[in-house]
């Protein structure tokens, strides 16, 4: 499930989350953008020298971002992951969520590798769509999925890991130009480094 969304969103300006952690990445890191809709960190990445995957189930929304990233046109919430064997440097997924996902989503990231995931929390119900709990984190969620140590490796087989958890937030954002104010929660999260779980950071978004 992706928030509504409007063709202004081509234009739109990436969100600070991932502007914020993208200078972690290695130069010409290897990003997957997931469910990445009209672009925005598409156009983010592509144009820090970062080579992007871009998956999404609209095809018209990819025809776009041909010259910017590979294309993948999938449907992540009916039919199996798409990338099953490959790991990327990060995996960027925002304004998204699909918890069947977590385990895959975990997998691509290959050893050494970033998590950066911002989508709508609990609280963001009394506030707008999306309203419905199955879209929604649960507060500290996204610690918790990564305190889940085992997942699946490209073989279907359970491998146990370890993430540290670079920065956490969670809370109200406020309004910023045509995005109104909303409730959220984030994290950045390295796979294979130090024990999983355990923040440096544990504040709400400012």
């Amino acid at each position: 499930m992706e928030c509504p969304s409007n063709p202004a969103h081509a234009a739109a300006a990436p969100s600070d989350w991932v502007v914020r952690w993208t200078p972690l990445l290695p130069a010409g890191a290897r990003v997957l953008d997931v469910a990445c809709g009209h672009g925005r960190h598409v156009h983010w990445l592509a144009g820090a020298g970062h080579r992007v995957t871009a998956v999404d189930r609209e095809p018209p929304l990819l025809a776009p971002l041909a010259g910017l990233a590979t294309t993948i046109t999938a449907d992540l919430e009916a039919n199996p992951w798409p990338l099953p064997e490959q790991t990327f440097d990060a995996v960027v997924v925002t304004n998204y969520l699909w918890r069947a996902l977590f385990p895959a989503l975990k997998a691509a990231v290959a050893p050494g590798g970033l998590l950066i995931y911002e989508t709508f929390a609990q609280a963001h119900a009394a506030l707008g769509r999306p309203r419905r709990p199955e879209f929604l984190l649960r507060p500290g969620e996204l610690i918790e999925v990564l305190r889940e140590r085992e997942s699946p490796d490209a073989a279907g087989l359970l491998t146990s890991e370890t993430w540290q958890v670079i920065a956490f937030e969670e809370g109200r954002l406020p309004a910023r130009g045509d995005v109104p104010e909303r409730e959220v929660q984030r994290i950045v999260a390295r796979r294979g480094k130090g024990p999983p779980g355990h923040a440096d950071l544990l504040a709400p978004p400012g």
